[in-house]
């Protein structure tokens, strides 16, 4: 598959340009004609400073609203980036600068810039919302756009056919301080072999991690979390960070924990890939946190400069972690990371960072080219790929197997096996999980309620904070731990209820058959009733 560079850039940039002049006659510029114009009747007064900064305003910008009910302004011509209006480095800022070159030994005061600010937001509400990307968009026609980050606002659009970097996005993109500038892609055919002579991993996890990478430019799917694990010495973090920085690159590619949800709202919304560095253990607000992330996240704030109204910020995320001890993922994260064993370096082979830093900004550009290629090639088979069986991570499975089918690998049969062990290894790090599994083992079946059932399980001398205290807490903490008793062949059912006129609900824990792990759930109707095709169920004519 070959990229095409700079090949089509100036069509895109053409009818882009169109369209935002075409926005002019909405909300941006007003004709100098139909000005009023100040004569010598008023003593050559002056408009006031905000009005004369909104005119400013208004030559040079387009004002439009996010869905997320931000409002930002966007270059007539200029890139098509979305600034801000009163952040740091957003338009007030540049607004203010203009303003005193424009008229030298006056200075716009903050009461002015802060009324012209609440015009400009008012004029960004006269249209309809429009989305504003992060890093990574599609076009309407279905193109996959990826930010360079740079000034000048150049983007790659990878389409099935291939790609291109063009001089102007054809869609909305927003930057934050987190964002750091990507170089643009080259073609070279040695782009994936010169990433993985920078990696201490076997040739399975390298496609598993070249599909996943992939997957992360495909903006309205779910992503797993890739977690790198192995001991000390094993280069989790450096390569990490070089992940991320193939996707989103950031001044700050490696991140602490965070303290609360807050604090991760605030680092999920400057950043499209990130990482969490070190992970050791992880509290239970911030594990359902990444979970959401995982497959779409909903944060209602506080609007700014309001005391009763909100924003709902809504995304998702590509994540990776840093730990040596899997354990560490508990729960439903578990079904959603993407686990990838680094091999230990030894003295031979290990290089100093400087010298790994050097390397990878040297072949990062052909590495872009390379991976751009195996999206293209993603693009073109993924509509008529179909999978026997639907995993938890079902769109992601459905890229791997697109990567299988373009490349000649087997990532997805890695990744189900990998996500298999991953359970395992989860359900190890529960002791209630752990208890449950050797009760069943035991009983074979076991029913009762969930006051009989935190009864019948023995208290460890050191009681986890995590282990259930009463009743409802137990069969909270049994239903969450279902997908997980079910990886190892044992199923829940929490359907039937007792027949005194109590009608507790009856927990049923059952080992499945070794030979069948299904056997032993109970038959279920089909959740969704039999539907004719639309047209009646006619078969469409043949296209030619």
């Amino acid at each position: 598959m070959n990229g095409r560079v700079n090949g089509s850039a100036r069509p895109v940039n053409t009818v882009n340009t169109t369209v935002n002049e075409s926005a002019d006659s909405v909300n941006t510029r007003t004709p100098r004609k139909s000005r009023p114009e100040h004569s010598g009747d008023d003593g050559g007064k002056k408009p006031p400073a905000a009005a004369r900064i909104v005119d400013m305003a208004r030559e040079q910008y387009r004002f439009v609203m996010s869905p997320d009910g931000r409002p930002y302004a966007v270059a007539i011509d200029g890139p098509n980036i979305a600034l801000p209006l009163r952040n740091k480095g957003g338009l007030r800022q540049r607004l203010a600068r203009q303003f005193a070159d424009a008229y030298p030994g006056e200075v716009a005061s903050q009461s002015a810039l802060a009324d012209a600010m609440t015009v400009l937001e008012g004029i960004a509400e006269d249209d309809d919302p429009e989305p504003v990307h992060l890093r990574v968009g599609r076009d309407p026609a279905g193109a996959i756009v990826i930010d360079l980050g740079s000034a000048d606002g150049r983007a790659v659009v990878v389409t099935a056919t291939g790609w291109n970097v063009v001089q102007r996005a054809p869609v909305l993109f927003r930057r934050s301080g987190a964002m750091a500038p990507m170089p643009a892609p080259v073609l070279d055919g040695d782009g994936l072999a010169k990433l993985h002579a920078l990696l201490n991993m076997d040739q399975p996890s390298f496609h598993q991690l070249v599909a996943w990478l992939v997957a992360a430019w495909i903006p309205d799917i779910p992503h797993p979390a890739l977690v790198c694990k192995g001991e000390q010495g094993t280069g989790k973090s450096k390569a990490a960070q070089m992940f991320i920085n193939l996707i989103d690159p950031s001044p700050a590619a490696k991140r602490s924990q965070p303290r609360d949800e807050k604090a991760w709202s605030r680092q999920a919304f400057s950043s499209w890939a990130l990482c969490l560095d070190n992970v050791s253990t992880i509290p239970p607000w911030l594990s359902d946190t990444l979970c959401k992330a995982v497959t779409g996240d909903g944060v209602v704030d506080r609007a700014l400069y309001t005391d009763d109204d909100v924003v709902v910020l809504t995304f998702k995320r590509v994540l990776a972690l840093t730990t040596i001890d899997a354990g560490a993922l508990a729960g439903d994260l578990a079904e959603r990371v993407l686990m990838l064993d680094l091999q230990l370096i030894d003295s031979e082979h290990r290089r100093s960072e400087e010298e790994l830093d050097a390397t990878f900004d040297a072949v990062r550009p052909a590495v872009l080219g390379a991976l751009f290629d195996v999206l293209a090639c993603v693009l073109a088979v993924l509509p008529g790929v179909r999978l026997e069986s639907m995993p938890r991570m079902a769109d992601f499975a459905r890229v791997l197997a697109a990567v299988d089918q373009t490349q000649g690998w087997n990532t997805l049969g890695d990744y189900l096996a990998t996500s298999e062990n991953v359970a395992s290894d989860a359900l190890e790090g529960d002791l209630f999980a752990m208890a449950i599994a050797h009760l069943v083992e035991q009983a074979g079946t076991w029913q009762g309620t969930a006051g009989q059932l935190l009864e019948a399980l023995p208290a460890p001398m050191v009681r986890p904070k995590n282990w259930p205290v009463d009743p409802t807490r137990t069969s909270g903490r049994v239903k969450r731990l279902a997908p997980l008793l079910r990886s190892i062949g044992i199923m829940v059912d929490d359907t039937q209820r007792s027949r005194d006129r109590t009608r507790h609900k009856l927990l049923t824990l059952t080992r499945a058959p070794d030979d069948d792990a299904s056997a032993s759930a109970p038959e279920q109707a089909s959740l969704w009733p039999e539907v004719a095709p639309p047209g009646g169920g006619r078969t469409p004519p043949e296209q030619h």
